[in-house]
């Protein structure tokens, strides 16, 4: 017979508990897993290139630290000059480059960016400045957002007068732009939009289909709710919940949005015919001509390709011909 003292004697069972360094918080696949310590494991991994002369192309880069304070970093692209249209011009026009990767992989050191933008410069023949902007989850929006107004001002004052050797030589402080893929188009764009509203204007920008969203669909835009839903939840991921999804971060073209103070005189938009983005790409730049802006937008279509396509088919047709629509908005 089992008696109160048994029961009181037996050994007491410890609750289960689980390691925060392996147990998930958020799976943000295929990009990255988040862990409840605050581990991040990337699951596209990132590799480095050193910057070095490329006797192919001429090109030489080199890195620059932007903001000591913060670990702001950048890689400079300086194009052979010696026997292109600049080569009896002392300046030549300056691009900011911003990478994508869904604002949280990919930098401006990768194989990936160093490859696509020594493409760019063989092709424009500008002085380009490649951000390695911080990433989220450990770097939030507007983190990004703020490293690259960082770079704008960094590149205005440095082309006006110095101390960076290249800038202040060779770059032209009119002739300033900034361009960006995806989330990188994203985030040029918000970085612009802040110069306008602080004063500060540059010539020009291209969003290479641009990460816009909303919460309600635009045009064909998609309407399943599971995908609509999913957007939403990885937009509250790399913002931590800062932004809804309606915010004019993400939704320039919604009701609270304002293109009107956007700090450039120029916008070319690139889209996909096949990419979930085309649709806020077309409308961003209807609404931007319909507003108090009074520069000039153009819109270049891709059919039948898909998101960011002329990164990984550099040479297909479609991909030069939206390489020659950028080198002539630079070059212009």
């Amino acid at each position: 017979m089992q008696t109160l003292s048994h029961i009181f004697d037996a050994p007491i069972l410890q609750p289960i508990t689980m390691d925060p360094d392996t147990e998930l918080l958020n799976d943000f696949s295929p990009f990255l897993l988040q862990y409840k310590s605050g581990r991040v494991e990337r699951l596209i991994p990132t590799d480095f290139v050193p910057a070095s002369h490329d006797p192919s192309t001429g090109i030489t880069t080199r890195d620059v630290v932007i903001d000591p304070n913060v670990g702001l970093t950048a890689r400079l692209y300086m194009p052979d000059i010696s026997n292109n249209q600049h080569a009896n011009a002392k300046k030549l026009p300056v691009l900011i480059f911003i990478h994508g990767g869904g604002f949280v992989i990919q930098s401006a050191f990768s194989s990936f960016y160093h490859g696509f933008v020594s493409s760019l410069i063989s092709k424009t023949r500008v002085l380009a400045v490649s951000v390695d902007y911080r990433l989220a989850p450990e770097h939030p929006l507007p983190t990004a957002y703020d490293d690259s107004f960082t770079a704008i001002k960094w590149v205005l004052s440095n082309c006006q007068n110095g101390p960076d050797p290249w800038l202040s030589h060779y770059g032209d402080s009119n002739r300033v732009f900034m361009a960006g893929d995806s989330a990188g188009g994203n985030i040029a764009h918000n970085a612009v939009a802040r110069a306008g509203m602080e004063g500060i204007k540059i010539k020009g920008l291209v969003l290479m289909h641009p990460y816009f969203w909303g919460k309600d669909p635009v045009g064909s835009e998609l309407t399943e709710p599971d995908i609509r839903t999913a957007k939403e939840k990885n937009w509250n991921f790399v913002c931590a919940g800062a932004f809804d999804i309606d915010h004019p971060c993400l939704n320039p073209i919604g009701p609270r949005g304002e293109l009107g103070t956007l700090g450039c005189q120029h916008v070319l938009v690139t889209v996909a015919e096949e990419d979930h983005f085309r649709e806020r790409g077309k409308a961003y730049v209807e609404k931007l001509k319909k507003s108090a802006w009074c520069g000039e937008a153009e819109l270049h279509e891709s059919q039948g390709e898909h998101h960011v396509f002329f990164l990984v088919k550099q040479q297909s047709e479609k991909a030069i011909k939206q390489m020659e629509m950028v080198d002539a908005f630079l070059n212009s």
